[in-house]
């Protein structure tokens, strides 16, 4: 075990040049501030270190507010002030104190978007729990098919890639109906929105614009979500995250 001053105390910490890319970034973006003691409870169970985006997320922000906030990425997370951003240890159930036995199960979650999709970091072994790609690849568990897809890349990549101007308008091509921009500004950090027909729909497919939609808590979205995946497949999509 490393103490919290060996994870926080670094050469080299990640913190700048992430502001950088924030402060570059043509996405719209909002960093929220980031509760203290929950942001280190989390660094200290992670057990990474500042010098890392993963790390220096946890200790410096309460989490990153996305494209109006159609994505959120979870670290520290904030205040009511700030909105009651979920922060990663929160989402990912961390025991309350240390526990050097405990791991994360199977992946680390580590965002979602208002329809319910999921953004995870593979751990060791992710074919053993049902999730495709290599171990420290990130995958998403996508709610028009309700199935886990490789992402190719790693956490600090991911970081990146949101922030990189046009990449989510392609990666949300056919997912995202008119109104959306709008309807996720609306949500609390705790709502996600569910359509219906749902995504997965052969009618949704057709047309998105026809569907109707309203803001419910997230755990709602991820609920029905699953529980559709484990009754009509392809597979259960295991832990999606407590929000």
């Amino acid at each position: 075990m490393r103490e919290l001053n060996e994870l926080t105390d670094v050469d080299d910490p990640a913190w700048p040049p992430l502001q950088e890319l924030f402060a570059s970034s043509e996405v719209p973006l909002r960093v929220l501030p980031v509760g203290d003691a929950e942001g280190r409870r989390g660094l200290l169970q992670l057990q990474v270190t500042a010098r890392s985006v993963l790390g220096s997320l946890t200790l410096n922000c309460g989490g990153l507010v996305v494209d109006d906030g159609w994505v959120r990425v979870f670290g520290g997370g904030s205040s009511a002030d700030a909105g009651s951003m979920p922060s990663l240890a929160q989402v990912n159930a961390f025991p309350a104190a240390f526990d050097p036995a405990w791991q994360p199960d199977g992946a680390l979650i580590v965002g979602q978007d208002a329809a319910g999709g999921v953004f995870a970091l593979n751990g060791a072994d992710p074919a053993a729990h049902g999730r495709p790609g290599e171990p420290g690849q990130m995958t998403y568990f996508a709610p028009d098919t309700l199935a886990w897809e490789a992402m190719q890349f790693g956490h600090s990549q991911w970081i990146t890639w949101l922030l990189s101007d046009g990449r989510l308008e392609k990666f949300y091509e056919g997912t995202r109906w008119p109104g959306w921009r709008e309807e996720a500004a609306a949500l609390t950090y705790t709502q996600g929105i569910t359509v219906y027909p749902f995504l997965w729909s052969e009618e949704a497919h057709a047309d998105l614009a026809k569907t109707t939609r309203r803001a419910v808590p997230m755990r709602e979205v991820l609920g029905v979500a699953a529980d559709f995946a484990r009754q009509m497949g392809p597979a259960d999509p295991g832990f999606l995250g407590e929000v």
